[in-house]
C-alpha cells in the first residue's frame, strides 16, 4: 500500500467472479444481488411460520393528549383476535430508548405525538387486527400541543415530558470571541423534516420457544442494542431473547431505534404463537425517527482577502416528542457547524428540543446535512461580498492535517478538502439543454417554455465524523475460521445494503489466499458489531474481521514452520495472503499451507478514545472525518419555479476504494437523497399531524429525477483504518443538496435560505 494522494474517476465497472470471492480493490458480485434482482429474496415483511398471527399497533390521533381511560373488551370479544395488549401488560421496563430509554413502550397516562403507541393486538388476520383495533375504546383529552420549537425553549413553556424539553444544549467558544473582520455576512436559514423513505417498511416475526424466550426476525441496524431494550422491555434476561437479522429493505438510520420489536415479542409470548407485524406506508411514517428540522442563524466574518475570521452560529434542531439519537445529531451538528475550514475564532450555540412533533434521531449525515446548508450558504454570501469565485474562496480557507478545529481537536489524519474541491470542478460541464421534454424542468409535464428557463452552477463542500464520538463504547467482534481451504467469516453486523457482506470476504481472501464466506449475521455466539451507522462498519467491523483473518494467517505460519523445523520469523506473511521462505523454499497462499488443519481466531476491534466535549465546547471527540465537495448544475423554469438537476459532480475523501462499484453505488445514492431535500421531500407537519405520509404525496427522486454523476475518490489512505479504507455512505448526502441549493441561487438571483425548495419560492 503506498501512502498518499491520489484521484481516482471512478466508473462503475464489471464485476469479476460470481462469487463473493476477489480481492481488497475488485468489485466481486453481492452474494445477495442476483436473488434481489429475481425477486426470490427474502425480505423480512415476506416471514411466515406455522400458526402465525398478525399483529398491529394502535396509535394515537393526537399529537398531545391524557389518556383518561383504555377499553380493550370490544376489540377482545371479535371472533378471531387473540390478544390485545396495553401498558399494563408491560412484564419488564415500561420505556426504552437508543441512548436515553424515555419514551414508553405503550402510552399510559399521556400521549405526546400523531402515532404514539397506545395498545396491541394480535388476530388470526391482518383484516380483523384491522377491525379490532378500530374496536378498542380510548377515552382521550386532548391538550394544546407544542409544535414551535422556539416556543421549547422558553421558561414558561410547560415541559411536556418528564425529562424537560431541552433534550441537550452545546456551546462551543474557540479563539477569541471578541473577534470582528473587515466584512460580515449573516444569513438565517431553514431545512424542513425528511423521511429516510426505505421502500421495506418495518416488518418482523416474533416466535415464541415455549419455555418462556422468544426469537425475533426483524429489519434492524442494530442486532444487539434492539436484544438489550427488548430484553428490558420483557423483563427477561438477554440469552432469552434471540435476535436474527431479516431482510432490510433500506435504513438509513430508520431502523436503528425500536420500533415494532417489543409489541411483537410481547404478543407472541402473551399467545404462545408467533406474531407477524409490518407496517403500513402510513404508519411506517409515524413509526420510525426522522431527520430533525432545523433553524439556523449564522454570522460569518472574513479579511478583505477572503480568510476566514470568526463563525457565529445559532442551531436549533426540532427531535420530536422522545429523545432517540438527539443528543448526538446535535453535538454533530455544533460541532461541524463551521465547516470544513480553517476557523481561528468560532461562537456556536446548539439546542434540540422535545415537541409534540414527530420524533428525530438518525438519518445520513446524522446532523451534518443541517448545518452543511447553513454554513455553504454563508460561504456563498461572503463570496459575493468580496467578489471573489466560491470555489477559490472555499481553496483559501480548506481544512488540511494539523489544523485546529473548533472543539480545540486537531486534524491528525487524512484530510484532502482541497482535493475533493478541485475535483468536483475539473469534470466537464454538461451540454445545452436539449428540445427535448425530458430535457426541461417539469419534464413530461410539458410545462416549461425554452425561453424561461435559466441554468446555474453551484458548489458546496461538506465534512463529518466516522465512528462514535464523544467517548461512546465502540467497538466490534469477528470471528474467522479457516477448513478445507475457505475461510467463514462470523460478524454480527446489520447488512442493510452497504455491502458489508462483500467486503469482509474481500478482507479474508486477501490475508488468507481463498475462498471466503460470511456466515449470515444473528445470535450466533459473537459479540456485537455495533450499529450499521456512522460510515463505521467497513472501520470497525472491517477491522475485526482483518485482525482475526491476521491471527489466522499467525497460526498458519506458525504451523508451518513448526513443520519445516525452521523459526517463525523466516517465514513472511506478504500483503497478498502467501507465505514465502527463501531459506526454506516454501511460497504458498495461506489456505495451502494451511492444509488439512483448521485453524481459529476471533479478534475486537476498537478506536481510540474519544472524549465528551466540556463545558465550552472542547475536546478530542472524534476519531477520523470523511469529506466530500459537490457542483451541481440546474435548469429552472423561472416563470413557473421548477427545476431540474442537471448534473451532480463530486470529489470524495474514501481514504481508498476497497469496492469500486460499491462506492459509486453509495454516492450515486447518497446523492439521489441530498437532491431528494433539496428540491421534493419533506414531511410536512400542520398542528403536530402529518399530512403527506405516502409516496402519492411524499416525493422522493425516481430515475427520471436524477441527474449525471460524476465522481472522483480521492485516495488518501487513512493511517488507522483497515486498508486505509474510510465510510462512504454519508458524505454525498452532506454537501449535495447544498450545491443543489447553490446552483438554483445562480440560475435564479433569488436567495434561498430554506430546503426543500418549493416553486413557489422561486416565482
Amino acid at each position: 500500500m503506498s501512502v498518499g494522494t491520489s484521484s481516482t474517476d471512478v466508473q462503475a465497472p464489471p464485476a469479476r467472479g460470481g462469487s463473493a470471492g476477489g480481492h481488497v480493490g475488485d468489485s466481486p458480485i453481492r452474494p445477495d444481488g442476483t436473488p434481489k434482482v429475481q425477486g426470490r429474496f427474502a425480505f423480512a415483511s415476506d416471514l411466515e411460520a406455522e400458526g402465525m398471527l398478525w399483529g398491529r399497533t394502535l396509535r394515537s390521533p393526537h399529537p398531545y393528549a391524557r389518556v383518561r381511560s383504555i377499553d380493550v373488551g370490544p376489540a377482545l370479544a371479535i371472533a378471531g383476535v387473540s390478544s390485545v395488549v396495553t401498558a399494563d401488560d408491560v412484564p419488564g421496563a415500561s420505556t426504552y430508548g437508543l441512548i436515553s430509554p424515555d419514551q414508553p413502550v405503550f402510552a399510559r397516562d399521556v400521549v405526546r405525538y400523531v402515532g404514539e403507541a397506545v395498545a396491541a393486538v394480535a388476530a388470526d388476520h391482518p383484516d380483523t387486527a384491522r377491525r379490532a383495533l378500530s374496536a378498542i375504546v380510548v377515552d382521550y383529552e386532548p391538550l394544546d400541543p407544542l409544535v414551535d420549537p422556539a416556543r421549547a425553549t422558553a421558561a414558561e413553556t410547560p415541559a411536556i415530558h418528564p425529562d424537560g424539553n431541552v433534550i441537550r444544549h452545546i456551546r462551543i467558544q474557540h479563539g477569541d470571541p471578541a473577534a470582528t473582520g473587515d466584512v460580515v455576512v449573516e444569513g438565517v436559514y431553514e431545512v424542513g423534516m425528511q423521511d429516510q423513505a426505505f421502500l421495506g417498511p418495518e416488518s418482523g416475526l416474533a416466535v415464541p420457544d415455549g419455555e418462556g424466550g422468544v426469537d425475533l426476525w426483524v429489519a434492524t441496524q442494530w442486532l444487539h442494542e434492539d436484544r438489550d431494550q427488548v430484553a428490558a422491555c420483557l423483563g427477561l434476561p438477554h440469552d432469552r431473547v434471540r435476535l436474527h437479522l431479516g431482510g432490510v429493505g433500506g435504513a438509513f438510520g430508520g431502523r436503528e431505534d425500536l420500533s415494532m420489536q417489543v409489541h411483537a415479542c410481547l404478543l407472541a409470548l402473551r399467545t404462545g404463537h408467533p406474531v407477524k407485524m409490518t407496517y403500513l406506508r402510513d404508519e411506517s411514517f409515524v413509526g420510525h425517527v426522522h431527520r430533525h428540522p432545523a433553524r439556523m442563524r449564522y454570522r460569518h466574518h472574513a479579511t478583505a482577502a477572503g480568510d476566514l475570521v470568526k463563525v457565529e452560529a445559532e442551531v436549533l434542531l426540532d427531535g420530536g416528542a422522545y429523545a432517540s439519537s438527539s443528543s448526538a445529531v446535535v453535538s454533530n451538528a455544533a460541532r461541524f457547524a463551521c465547516g470544513p475550514y480553517r476557523v481561528p475564532n468560532a461562537l456556536v450555540d446548539a439546542t434540540v428540543v422535545r415537541t409534540n412533533n414527530p420524533p428525530c434521531g438518525a438519518m445520513r449525515g446524522f446532523g451534518a446535512v443541517q448545518v452543511c446548508f447553513g454554513h455553504e450558504s454563508q460561504m456563498d454570501k461572503l463570496a459575493t461580498r468580496l467578489g471573489i469565485d466560491p470555489v477559490e474562496l472555499r481553496l483559501r480557507n480548506a481544512l488540511s492535517t494539523g489544523d485546529v478545529l473548533p472543539t480545540g481537536q486537531k486534524v491528525t489524519g487524512a484530510a484532502p478538502v482541497a482535493e475533493c474541491i478541485r475535483a468536483a470542478d475539473a469534470h466537464p460541464l454538461p451540454s445545452p439543454a436539449g428540445d427535448g421534454w425530458l430535457e426541461r424542468p417539469g419534464g413530461v409535464g410539458r410545462t416549461a417554455e425554452p425561453t424561461n428557463v435559466r441554468r446555474g452552477v453551484g458548489v458546496a463542500v461538506g465534512f463529518k465524523n466516522v465512528l462514535y464520538s464523544e467517548g461512546f463504547e465502540d467497538d466490534s467482534e469477528a470471528r474467522v475460521r479457516l477448513a478445507g481451504g475457505v475461510a467463514s467469516v462470523t460478524c454480527a453486523v446489520a447488512e442493510v445494503g452497504q455491502g458489508f457482506v462483500t467486503i469482509a470476504a474481500q478482507i479474508a481472501r486477501t490475508v488468507l489466499g481463498c475462498d471466503a464466506v460470511v456466515e449470515p449475521a444473528g445470535t450466533v455466539g459473537i459479540d456485537s458489531a455495533g450499529s450499521s451507522s456512522a460510515s463505521r462498519q467497513t472501520w470497525m467491523s472491517g477491522g475485526a474481521v482483518l485482525r482475526a483473518a491476521q491471527l489466522v494467517a499467525a497460526q498458519v505460519r506458525s504451523a508451518v514452520a513448526e513443520r519445516l523445523g525452521v523459526a517463525p520469523e523466516s517465514v513472511t506473511l506478504t500483503d497478498d495472503g502467501r507465505l514465502v521462505s527463501a531459506s526454506a523454499g516454501v511460497d504458498m497462499t495461506v489456505a495451502h499451507a494451511a492444509g488439512g488443519e483448521v485453524f481459529e481466531a476471533t479478534a475486537v476491534h476498537r478506536h481510540r478514545r474519544t472524549y465528551p466535549l466540556d463545558d465550552r465546547g472542547q475536546g478530542d471527540a472524534d476519531v477520523s472525518f470523511v469529506f466530500a465537495a459537490h457542483r451541481a448544475v440546474v435548469d429552472v423554469d423561472t416563470d413557473l419555479g421548477l427545476v431540474r438537476v442537471v448534473q451532480v459532480t463530486t470529489g470524495q475523501d474514501v481514504g481508498r476504494v476497497l469496492h469500486p462499484t460499491q462506492v459509486i453505488g453509495q454516492i450515486e445514492g447518497g446523492i439521489a437523497q441530498g437532491v431528494g431535500l433539496a428540491v421534493m421531500e419533506e414531511m410536512v407537519i400542520d398542528g403536530g399531524v402529518v399530512r403527506n405520509p405516502s409516496f402519492t404525496d411524499y416525493l422522493i427522486p425516481t430515475v427520471a429525477d436524477m441527474p449525471q454523476v460524476l465522481a472522483t475518490c480521492i485516495e488518501e489512505p487513512e493511517p488507522e483504518a483497515p486498508f486505509g479504507a474510510k465510510g462512504a455512505g454519508e458524505p454525498p448526502t452532506i454537501s449535495s443538496t447544498a450545491a443543489v441549493v447553490a446552483a438554483i441561487r445562480a440560475a435564479t438571483g433569488v436567495d434561498v435560505s430554506r430546503v426543500p425548495v418549493r416553486p413557489w419560492d422561486l416565482v
